[in-house]
């Protein structure tokens, strides 16, 4: 058997892998346990009982989360020139349309999210093969294809986050940042769950929530006990 590290014996006198924890110890459990050098990602993995290969079984959706990601979020807008003004005005990164299309088209992808206009996404659907790998495509299910870019830009800067169940059932989110308190841990992790509870599937039976866990880089996952959350 292995020989534990100094930081593995750390984590297993503090933490029960087999046991399940309420969504506010488990924030607290998750500070105790990260030990990157640097302030770590936290993440949410929620399973659930949906068949996502079912088109009305697809969980996508969208969440403000209350205390943000905790990190700088790149936004390029792609738009026409009257809206290129609001669109920098409320902070976007990056801002043009034939000029960024040419860019991203030679390879230049130095951009977290992508908010464009539908007038314009016949020019930007150019770019699926760019951006759908990378999960970068704007979508108007995402808040991300709309007349309002200013709008949309200030919801992305201020920590609303698109979510999108994968092939096996899962959604992965990122949260928030260890240096952030549990309360905050929490709230944000709440707000994130109560959002999937509403958009359960009329044809999805059983279980909708099969686990949740919170996780940072590089750390154990921590088991929630779905009991403590009142919003399931």
């Amino acid at each position: 058997m292995a020989k534990l590290t100094k930081r593995q014996k750390e984590i297993a006198e503090k933490f029960d892998l087999d046991k399940e924890y309420s969504l506010q110890d488990a924030s607290k459990m998750l500070k105790d346990i990260t030990f990157t050098k640097f302030d770590a990602s936290v993440d949410i993995d929620i399973r659930l009982g949906v068949d996502p290969r079912k088109s009305d079984q697809m969980v996508r959706g969208v969440v403000a989360l209350p205390h943000g990601t905790g990190k700088e979020v790149r936004v390029l807008v792609l738009c026409t020139p009257d809206k290129e003004q609001e669109a920098k005005d409320a902070g976007a990164d990056y801002v043009g349309l034939d000029d960024m299309i040419q860019k991203i088209e030679g390879g230049w992808l130095d951009f977290d999210v992508i908010i464009t206009m539908p007038t314009v996404m016949a020019k930007v659907g150019k770019l699926g093969r760019f951006l759908g790998p990378r999960g970068l495509m704007p979508n108007p299910k995402a808040g991300t294809v709309t007349l309002e870019v200013g709008k949309a830009v200030g919801e992305v800067k201020s920590g609303k986050i698109d979510f999108k169940v994968d092939k096996f059932g899962i959604i992965h989110a990122s949260i928030g940042k260890a240096s952030f308190t549990p309360e905050k841990i929490a709230e944000n992790a709440n707000e994130v769950i109560k959002t999937i509870s509403k958009l359960k599937p009329a044809s999805s039976k059983g279980t909708y929530f099969k686990s949740i866990y919170l996780s940072s880089t590089m750390s154990p996952g921590v088991a929630i006990d779905k009991s403590s959350i009142s919003s399931i």
